[in-house]
């Protein structure tokens, strides 16, 4: 009996509470201001808190092409520069249209903005303000998303 419910367990319970992490790509948008980096960050369109660009990824995009399209969709960056190499991962609890909620692990990228423009596709949706790396990591929620921004 110990052996069935050890099976059930392994193939039944724990495939279904150990779901695998969803993945999303972020940009993490700068300028080099006056006393250095600022650091453009967005409010999410549901509970309004500070975040960066960030989304799914898109068919036919890599990681950093899809970035930068969040970037200019949800910030209206109209010209920037990616680095191809990922400034590192976040993970955070995304709550769905379902009403259920899922892992998320964010791969960012440096993304130096060039030229903003104040209208784009959610521009009514978002506020979005320019700070210093510090500052924004005192205004996210996400411990990983905070230690990437205290080392920009």
């Amino acid at each position: 009996m110990d052996n069935a419910i050890s099976k059930a367990w392994t193939e039944l319970v724990l495939p279904l509470i150990q779901r695998p992490k969803r993945v999303q790509v972020a940009a993490l948008c700068y300028r080099q201001g006056n006393k250095g980096k600022d650091v453009l960050l967005i409010t999410s369109r549901g509970t309004r808190r500070w975040i960066v660009p960030k989304g799914w990824p898109i068919d036919g995009l890599d990681g950093p092409e899809a970035a930068l399209q969040e970037a200019w969709e949800e910030a209206g960056v109209k010209t920037a520069e990616i680095d191809p190499e990922a400034a590192g991962t976040y993970e955070y609890v995304k709550g769905l249209d379902s009403g259920g909620e899922a892992l998320v692990e964010t791969t960012v990228y440096l993304t130096r903005v060039i030229d903003l423009d104040n209208t784009y596709p959610e521009s009514d949706e978002r506020d979005r303000k320019w700070v210093a790396p510090d500052e924004a990591a005192n205004m996210v929620d996400e411990p990983g998303l905070k230690d990437i921004l205290r080392k920009l």
